[in-house]
């Protein structure tokens, strides 16, 4: 290893650390002021409540049992909406973009379904799910279904066409060219699409608890502003947001893994 090579690293282990400082301090910075505010009643604490009654909010619902039931609960539907709405997004950006015909004859129903609101159909799934999973899984797979395969799909459109032609010039079939060409060739898309998913099947979780669910963080979030406790609130989005990291981590975990096979592969 060269010393310029040395020097490199080093400085994006530096860069990392002062991303990493910066990061931390900013956080530590907001909680606070936020904390300063609402002690000396610059803010209304009853409305944007604090830190230390967060803290102190959090440390009750885990002395009542209750924490653990509703993480628990949300992590679940994330996962199962997650899932599904991706092998389905899968499929249906496979099918049209082998079958030209479907995609264009589908392409303006898409938009409409893709403009439409979903929480206007919230009513119409429960009258037809009832208030339970299924229906939370169900209106999570509404929200992220349509953005997934888009991002998919596109990925799939942008393949180097000279390659394509290629691969027809040694009388590749068209699974051929689909598995080992398209797909591959598409896994960045892949992998945006999944991120984008994860926002979409948290959305479309947290809409469907607020509106169909007794436990979960949705839940816990409309039950406090039900009573304005705003704490409570508070409390709910600071866990939602650690899920989200957390998810998020695991994703960007999944990304460098299949970008090191691919590397390695190379």
């Amino acid at each position: 290893m060269t010393e310029e090579h040395k020097l490199y690293l080093k400085r994006i282990k530096r860069n990392k650390l002062i991303i990493t400082i910066s990061q931390f301090s900013l956080l530590t910075f907001f909680i606070v002021i936020w904390e300063l505010l609402s002690r000396y009643n610059i803010i209304n604490s009853f409305i944007f409540s604090s830190p230390s009654k967060v803290i102190t909010t959090l440390i009750n619902l885990y002395q009542d049992n209750n924490l653990f039931i509703h993480i628990f609960t949300t992590s679940v539907e994330v996962i199962l909406s997650l899932i599904l709405s991706f092998i389905v997004a899968f499929l249906i950006a496979l099918i049209l973009y082998s079958f030209k015909t479907i995609k264009k004859i589908l392409d303006p129903f898409i938009v409409a379904i893709n403009s439409l609101p979903k929480v206007a159909l919230g009513p119409l799934i429960i009258i037809w799910l009832g208030t339970s999973t299924k229906a939370i899984v169900f209106n999570s797979l509404l929200i992220s279904v349509i953005v997934t395969f888009m991002t998919i799909l596109n990925g799939m459109e942008s393949c180097d066409k000279d390659l394509i032609k290629l691969f027809k010039v040694f009388k590749a079939k068209k699974i051929d060219i689909l598995i080992n060409l398209i797909i591959p060739s598409s896994k960045n898309e892949i992998i945006s699409a999944l991120k984008i998913n994860l926002s979409m099947s948290l959305i479309g979780v947290i809409m469907g608890e607020f509106l169909s669910c007794k436990k979960g963080i949705g839940y816990l979030i409309l039950y406090g502003t039900q009573v304005f406790n705003l704490s409570l609130v508070m409390c709910g989005i600071l866990i939602l947001s650690l899920l989200s990291f957390i998810f998020n981590i695991l994703i960007n975990t999944l990304e460098k893994t299949i970008t090191k096979d691919k590397n390695s592969t190379s």
